[in-house]
């Protein structure tokens, strides 16, 4: 893959199609979704051209197929953090090496945790606009009476799923 290209690869999930994306740096988004529109956005955003390399998404989606069956808690792969101003990326990268499998943090500790200087409201919003959802696991991240917003896949019941998988919430009927 040249370092001028981003590689896409998907995995069927119980919440969707879970897309990933790929530089040489590492992956750099995912989504709920897989589609043409969605590839064509992330190309866009980082512009990169997109990379006919199945292999290159191999070891992500592979990880991914292990995570939704319940054989993986940890992610093991290089993370691009490029789509990120810094202030994202601080918050984030704190939830991604803080925050394990089956845990959860409040808006508010999370902010406190990063030392960012951002108010837990604004905690919600970069969850929201985290482009490695799953793997930087937003879903992690809960209001302190209740579990909050999540803006991938359907929403809050995306995360209530995510949340049972990984064994912090029993399992409902749904």
């Amino acid at each position: 893959m040249a370092d001028s290209s981003v590689a896409f690869g998907s995995v069927p999930t119980e919440l969707g199609d879970v897309l990933a994306a790929v530089t040489d740096d590492g992956l750099v988004a995912t989504a709920f979704t897989d589609s043409p529109h969605i590839r064509a956005a992330i190309s866009a955003r980082l512009g990169l051209a997109e990379a006919d390399s199945p292999s290159a998404a191999a070891g992500i989606l592979g990880q991914l197929r292990e995570y939704f069956g319940g054989r993986r808690q940890v992610f093991e792969l290089d993370v691009d953090w490029r789509l990120m101003s810094a202030a994202q990326r601080r918050v984030l990268r704190t939830l991604y090496e803080t925050v394990p499998y089956g845990k959860v943090v409040t808006y508010g500790e999370l902010a406190s945790r990063s030392g960012s200087g951002v108010p837990p409201r604004g905690i919600g919003s970069i969850m929201g606009s985290n482009p490695i959802p799953i793997v930087v696991p937003c879903h992690r991240v809960v209001a302190g009476d209740g579990l909050g917003g999540f803006s991938g896949g359907t929403g809050v019941e995306s995360k209530r799923r995510l949340l049972t998988l990984e064994g912090y919430l029993p399992p409902g009927l749904w």
